[in-house]
């Protein structure tokens, strides 16, 4: 699978009730099994209301659920602890219809009251979700966020197995919200009993439970016997160790001890693994919902001036950058990956021309050059993309010394408005979910250009921010185009301005063992990386 479906992902970004096909189970699939998965640094916590890294993601994701979920491998969205739901025809009221009889990990059934609880607290400020203001839309979202109260008053319990949730305004995005972990249900008796540790002793209603976690060394997932979607999972058990270098876990997949090295195949030996055919073999390659891009502040000199930034995208070598990712990628030319509902198809971006950047620096005043600061988190290859980029200005005439920091310093640069430049690698967006408001406001909208936001290019138009709001209170399907062409136009807007150089959409390639069986899409899921391990299984 080398793109996602972007037809599929066109119906999506409209926010409706339409939903994909029950999945049918895989007929070659066997139970029972189990396999191993590996990864360098060890899991920051397995608490759906926190966790928000990729590795954690596709983990959390195995133990909890949500209202809403996705076709395994797809971007289709289908109901998940939601038996059905009904919107209203203003697009504010939506009432979900849960599944009788799903149980939680302790053994209690799952309730209306549960999805109360779980929604109150991922909003609640105590609980320090980074993932809280996707619920903005939902009513009473802002008084908890304040302080003021510990309950949405949008969120109503109207049955054991009935939730209604009340919207502020209509929101185009609220299924896709419903479906990120950050919505998953748990148990309050769970959450209290184990206060500040319950990242550590998850307790959901997913196909996997938690039972063993040995810090620093293994996590240790096994089937959920009372599992809710029948025949699911197949496998009986996952064990996730941590520490291991990701050389050292290819090294260790080759010989069969290893069945998915979750940090991916490692740079300096890509080249090798798909030069040997048997290796080749065993590699999965797909599409994601990324774009690595160089910022420019749009606050500090050189880069207020737009001409400036202009050139700086003409000045980019795009394809000399890829390569040094060994061709990983595909060329960008705008904020939003091309698999992504409201990518602009006809739009060729600033083409590589450094005569016509040198002008543009000329006519900006810079004719004699100018220095500014480069940051890059300070893990291979993006040091070496920086110096790549670092060549492509000076050809310009911009001097961009490099500030090699640890990815902490470089986001608390960008968040402070310190960094004049600073390349993403390591840290660059890929959506939360498939809809082009999720590249929009944390990244390039006013809200993330305050002290701390992810809006590193400190660009803010209030005017876009309004046409974006305008697109994603647009719910009518007989407006679905209406809506894409409104969010083309803000990103061809934003490419105009030019306070990012997008420089390339990564591809994903994924590693698994000889004796792994299941559909290539599970493999590169879009939702779950590096796999949906509820789907996968062994054949041997």
């Amino acid at each position: 699978m080398n793109r996602l479906l972007a037809s599929t992902a066109l119906a999506l970004a409209l926010g409706l009730p339409a939903v994909a096909q029950e999945y049918v189970p895989d007929p070659a699939a066997t139970m029972g099994g189990g396999i191993v998965v590996t990864y360098k640094d060890d899991v920051a916590t397995l608490d759906p209301a926190i966790g928000y890294d990729w590795q954690n993601w596709s983990m959390i994701k195995s133990l909890f659920d949500g209202l809403m979920d996705y076709a395994p491998g797809t971007t289709e969205l289908r109901p998940g602890l939601a038996d059905s739901y009904t919107i209203s025809e203003d697009g504010l009221v939506y009432t979900f219809t849960l599944r009788s009889g799903v149980m939680f990990h302790n053994g209690r059934e799952m309730t209306a009251e549960d999805v109360k609880y779980s929604l109150d607290r991922v909003t609640t400020p105590a609980t320090l979700s980074p993932g809280a203001g996707f619920f903005a839309s939902i009513a009473g979202f802002d008084a908890v966020a304040s302080g003021e109260t510990d309950s949405l008053s949008g969120v109503a319990v109207t049955g054991p197995l009935e939730v209604q949730i009340t919207l502020a305004r209509p929101d185009a995005t609220f299924l896709h919200v419903m479906a990120l972990n950050f919505a998953s249900v748990v148990p309050r008796e769970a959450v209290e009993a184990a206060g500040d540790d319950f990242g550590r002793q998850p307790v959901g209603t997913g196909a996997f439970s938690l039972a063993d976690w040995t810090l620093g060394q293994s996590l240790t997932f096994v089937r959920n016997e009372n599992y809710w979607r029948e025949g699911l999972p197949y496998l009986d058990q996952i064990t996730f160790e941590v520490g291991q270098e990701p050389i050292v876990a290819l090294l260790r997949l080759q010989n069969g001890e290893v069945d998915v090295p979750g940090d991916g195949i490692p740079p300096a030996k890509f080249q090798e693994v798909m030069d040997d055919p048997a290796q080749a073999a065993q590699v999965v390659q797909g599409g994601q919902l990324h774009t690595g891009y160089l910022t420019m502040n749009v606050n500090l000199a050189p880069f207020d001036n737009v001409a400036v930034r202009q050139a700086v995208n003409m000045a980019i070598n795009k394809d000399r950058i890829i390569q040094i990712i060994n061709g990983r990628a595909d060329p960008a030319t705008q904020p939003l990956p091309d698999s992504m509902p409201g990518y602009t198809a006809d739009y060729a971006g600033y083409a590589y021309d450094v005569e016509a950047a040198r002008a543009l620096m000329a006519e900006a005043g810079f004719a004699d050059g100018v220095e500014t600061e480069l940051f890059v988190m300070n893990t291979d290859p993006n040091p070496r993309i920086a110096q790549a980029i670092q060549a492509d200005l000076a050809e310009i005439g911009i001097t961009a010394n490099i500030q090699n920091l640890a990815q902490a310093n470089v986001i608390e640069a960008g968040g402070a408005g310190t960094a004049p430049m600073i390349w993403s690698g390591g840290m660059a967006w890929i959506a939360d979910f498939p809809d082009p408001a999720n590249f929009y406001a944390p990244i390039l909208g006013c809200a993330g250009a305050g002290d701390g936001g992810w809006n590193w290019s400190k660009y803010c138009r209030e005017d876009l921010d309004a046409m974006a709001a305008a697109a994603d209170a647009i719910v009518d399907p007989a407006m679905a185009e209406e809506r894409l062409a409104a969010w083309s136009e803000i990103y061809m807007a934003v490419m105009e301005d030019a306070p990012w150089a997008p420089v390339f959409n990564e591809l994903r390639y994924t590693m698994r063992s000889p004796r792994m069986g299941g559909a290539d899409a599970l493999y590169v899921d879009p939702v779950s990386i590096p796999v949906n391990y509820d789907y996968v299984y062994v054949t041997e």
